[in-house]
């Protein structure tokens, strides 16, 4: 098969669509290389292969073959994982097998053990998430969402306790900025466990268990009676609190089509945004209250124990290959056929390979995948700016204004409005992407995703200008910084958003260990911010600091510009996309 050289405003196929048309599915390399040869045990199975058979024709709609494409990549998401991630390359151990027990010889293997692995029975399984009711898939958004707003709200509502617990344990500001700063560093090391752990076992078990770990650590936060508890709390914490942020868009990816995808996210990166921006004004206002700052963590704790109850009870299992193994298990139950299992059953776990394959994988993308690595750049400097903000606006409108926490923390409604304009903005372009993806026979390109990207870059540099130039003296109206939060707000969303959506389009088979190796990036940078911040405005004032970094967001918006242009022979390069997997697998 040929690389993939597609400019993306002529909107030039995609060769998948190519060779399905001219040998059909049976060819597909998601189908074992017997298929031809295999006989189907059950209906279920018997109605997969004569789909297989028959192929794809040119009349089915352009929404079914996309989908087909959809359903077969996650399910050959097992496959992969089997031949690239842990088990395959485990050597059979040198000692003699043990006897087999009761005087019994060893039974004979298995025949055609293809024919024994399960496959979801046809592109329109109602048991495969992307063929879900939609109200089951806005019902499912809505609990991840305010899952992943607890999480990035707990991250920064802290902040609003820094002064307190400077008086209260004797120690400079910097120190207590590491309770901030070792949250946001568990953000950082958190999805090398969590998004490999999703594709090994599915996206429900890391969720839950990171929920419950979550919630413990935020009462312990809330109890501590010391500085040390407080910031070792805070940081497992924030290791367990980065699962929604590592896995929750790669469940997304699960349930909705290239057409639905964008739209879906878009409630994910807003709370990922909005947490932490509403967080200080509650913060202020708890701190100033009888209250004291301890509810500062009480109240994380009780929304994450919410989330984990919601979670528990109503979050089903979306990854292809788990639902594969719930599937074999009840057929192994009803029809007593113990050979019955999934391919992802097959992966036999060895530690040494999963660490070096599987906990690596982010890693490995991050440093190797150009794409992965400058939008990983790009969006940690815009993460690494919404915590050194909850430095920034204090200065202005607590140090030059004269407000007090709680009410100074309400400017940062600025950005929220932005961040609503940017999802909004999302919503009313979500035509134009559909009319796209018609005119080339429904294939996506994931270039599509990027003039967002490039707007919002530039509306977000922008919006640092006009708020280092209007809040550095008391004389200009407070408002006047305040409004500059439409265009950060509105950069901050869309380049995140779409970047995360561009990631998901090019590395559809690993989507949550691309997501993991940006998350490890952008929160290293967000982690560093804040500690920095301080020292920085002091020394330059509120003008030059916010000048210097809208200098530093100019030289950054060009690699959006750069992927538009160069993004498909980038692709057609990578070994981690989806079209490398399956001209290899076509190889094999």
């Amino acid at each position: 098969m040929d690389q993939m050289s597609r400019d993306p405003e002529k909107g030039e196929p995609d060769p998948r669509s190519d060779y399905l048309s001219a040998h059909g599915t049976e060819s597909w390399p998601f189908h074992s290389r017997s298929a031809s040869q295999r006989t189907a045990s059950s209906s279920g199975s018997s109605s997969a292969a004569s789909t297989a058979c028959d192929g794809m024709s040119r009349t089915q709609t352009h929404r079914e073959l996309e989908r087909h494409l959809t359903a077969l990549s996650r399910i050959a998401t097992q496959r992969t994982q089997q031949s690239a991630t842990v088990g395959a390359a485990k050597r059979a151990p040198k000692k003699p097998l043990p006897k087999f027990g009761a005087g019994k010889p060893y039974p004979p293997p298995l025949p055609e053990r293809e024919e024994y692995v399960v496959e979801f029975d046809g592109p329109d399984d109602p048991l495969h998430p992307q063929n879900w009711t939609m109200k089951r898939k806005i019902f499912t958004v809505i609990i991840l969402a305010w899952t992943s707003l607890t999480s990035s709200f707990a991250s920064s509502v802290f902040s609003s306790a820094t002064s307190d617990l400077v008086e209260i344990y004797g120690v400079s500001s910097e120190v207590i900025t590491l309770g901030l700063s070792f949250y946001v560093l568990g953000f950082a090391t958190g999805p090398i466990v969590w998004a490999p752990l999703s594709e090994l076992k599915g996206r429900r078990f890391p969720i839950l268990l990171a929920m419950f770990g979550f919630t413990i650590f935020q009462f312990a936060v809330a109890t501590a009676k010391d500085l040390q508890t407080i910031l070792i709390s805070r940081f497992f914490g924030g290791f367990c609190g980065a699962c929604p942020l590592a896995v929750v868009a790669a469940v997304f990816s699960d349930m909705f089509d290239n057409r639905l995808r964008g739209v879906a996210i878009t409630p994910f990166s807003m709370t990922v945004f909005m947490g932490p921006l509403l967080a200080p004004f509650i913060g202020g206002f708890i701190v100033e209250s009888y209250l004291g700052w301890r509810w500062t963590s009480y109240l994380p704790g009780i929304m994450g124990a919410t989330a984990l109850i919601l979670d528990l009870l109503f979050l089903r299992e979306t990854y292809a290959p788990v639902v594969l193994i719930e599937k074999a298990a009840e057929l192994r139950r009803r029809t007593k056929n113990w050979g019955i299992h999934a391919k992802q059953e097959e992966i036999e776990v060895d530690f040494a390979e999963l660490v070096q394959k599987n906990f690596s994988r982010p890693l490995k993308i991050l440093f190797t995948e150009p794409i992965v690595l400058l939008l990983s750049l790009y969006t940690s400097f815009i993460y690494g700016l919404l915590y050194l903000f909850l430095t920034a606006y204090p200065m202005v409108f607590q140090r030059v204004h004269g407000f007090n926490k709680g009410v100074g923390g309400l400017p940062y409604f600025g950005m929220v409005i932005g961040i609503g304009i940017g999802g909004l903005s999302i919503f009313l372009t979500q035509p134009w992407y559909a009319r796209k993806l018609e005119a080339n026979n429904g294939i996506n390109i994931p270039e599509w995703r990027l003039p967002h990207v490039i707007s919002g870059g530039v509306a977000f540099a922008g919006g640092l200008f006009w708020f280092a130039w209007s809040g550095y003296k008391e004389s200009i109206h407070w408002i006047v910084p305040t409004l500059s939060g439409l265009l950060t707000g509105y950069g901050l969303l869309v380049i995140f958003l779409q970047s995360f959506n561009y990631i998901i389009d090019v590395y559809i088979l690993f989507a949550a260990s691309a997501i993991a190796a940006n998350s490890i990036l952008r929160s290293l940078a967000a982690a560093a911010f804040p500690l920095f911040s301080q020292v920085m405005f002091d020394a330059l004032g509120v003008n030059w600091a916010g000048t210097l970094l809208a200098c530093v967001a100019t030289l950054l918006c060009p690699i959006p510009v750069f992927f538009y242009i160069y993004g498909p022979k980038i692709r057609a390069r990578s070994k981690f996309t989806a079209e490398y997997t399956v001209e290899n697998a076509l190889d094999d």
